[in-house]
């Protein structure tokens, strides 16, 4: 009987013994798993930080580049506007020009024409000017030819070394008038006036008095001095109506109205 309750006693202490490590196991398989759960959530949280930083930076760089493409839209479009008001600019300052250059033309064989007929029919000396000699006429030629090739710091240099060499002749007037055309031929609006003016001061009753006002008006105009354009356009009608360039005069008067 006591072998029987002692086998009996051991074998309740392996049962419990037994069932402690299974217990055990248990527990450290359930703890294991929680650990891996544990590592699994840490490195997805990691993985979305990353993920939520690397947006953040992102967004900041998509800021950044759209702050950017805005200011370039405003360079550009300020660029368009200049680039338009200068195309303006040129397109009114070409056809100036040309106007200019096709009165000069104009003007150009009038003046080869009048010398023609002057050749032909040789007239009295003008008043305050002497008839020019052939050497006077070569010289005033020579530099107007400057002029009709274009060169016109040559021509400027020509027609003053003729004014210098003839003071007194009557083609000194024209030399005046054609030193202020090629100073526009220039672009130098500035000088061109200052000769025109003092065409005007020196040979006021001169037959290109009324052209170099008419350039005086031209240049003003050029230089984007509008209502001084037009009171020289009226003081060329009043001053010489019945001249040419009062006739050119009007009409320049009358295409300022149309563009108000």
């Amino acid at each position: 009987m006591r072998i029987f309750l002692l086998l009996a006693a051991c074998g309740l202490a392996f049962n419990a013994l037994g069932q402690g490590l299974f217990d055990d196991n248990e527990a450290r398989r359930r703890i294991e798993a929680l650990r891996q759960q544990i590592v699994e959530s840490q490195r997805t949280m990691e993985e979305r930080l990353a993920k939520a930083e690397a947006a953040s930076a992102d967004r900041n760089a998509l800021l950044d580049i759209s702050a950017q493409l805005d200011a370039l839209r405003a360079d550009l479009a300020r660029m368009r506007g200049q680039i338009e008001v200068l195309a303006n600019q040129n397109e009114t300052a070409e056809r100036r020009q040309k106007d200019l250059y096709l009165d000069i033309d104009t003007r150009l064989r009038k003046l080869e024409q009048a010398a023609e007929q002057q050749a032909a029919a040789p007239q009295k000396p003008a008043a305050g000017g002497e008839e020019p000699t052939p050497a006077e006429t070569r010289a005033y030629q020579a530099a107007l030819d400057q002029f009709k090739l274009g060169n016109y710091a040559l021509a400027v240099a020509a027609m003053q070394g003729f004014l210098v060499t003839y003071p007194s002749s009557k083609l000194a007037p024209n030399a005046q008038y054609w030193i202020g055309m090629a100073h526009s031929g220039q672009r130098d609006y500035k000088a061109a006036i200052a000769a025109q003016r003092k065409l005007l001061a020196g040979w006021p009753d001169s037959e290109k008095a009324p052209d170099a006002m008419l350039s005086i008006a031209s240049a003003q105009e050029t230089m984007g001095e509008r209502t001084t354009a037009q009171k020289t356009l009226q003081d060329v009608i009043a001053r010489y109506p019945s001249s040419s360039a009062a006739a050119s005069a009007k009409q320049r008067l009358a295409a300022f109205a149309k563009q108000r």
